[in-house]
């Protein structure tokens, strides 16, 4: 018996039953739940993902995964539940000899979140 692969954002569940079905097309409920899916789309190659899930305002004109990502810790959330427009989330990402720092904004745009934009520190 085969286990299914752990999901990348760190949830302790299957990608399958995480963050799979919303790189497919399922709404993230919460900016913390659509920050898990960007992290793990970059994780697993899924570019189109990240770029659909960028605000058209401050998305650059291409995503490429670039960084071999190996951890995610999430800081803290403020704001962006199931009834917020905005919020942020906090988080450090890891990669053999890098470390991102950043706390992220994300809105519900159309009814989805979308990533707008980060300070790194």
């Amino acid at each position: 018996m085969s286990l299914a692969p752990a999901c990348p954002c760190g949830s302790d569940l299957p990608y399958g039953a995480c963050c799979e079905p919303f790189h497919d097309g399922a709404p993230a409920p919460t900016a913390e739940a659509l920050m898990r899916s960007r992290y793990s789309a970059y994780v697993r190659g899924r570019d189109d993902y990240v770029f659909r899930t960028w605000h058209p305002r401050t998305r650059p004109r291409a995503v490429t995964s670039s960084v071999a990502w190996t951890g995610l810790e999430i800081v803290r959330t403020a704001d962006g539940g199931t009834d917020d427009d905005r919020g942020t989330v906090e988080f450090v990402a890891t990669a053999p000899g890098q470390r991102l720092h950043e706390v992220s904004r994300f809105e519900r745009r159309a009814g989805r979140w979308v990533y707008v934009d980060g300070d790194i520190g």
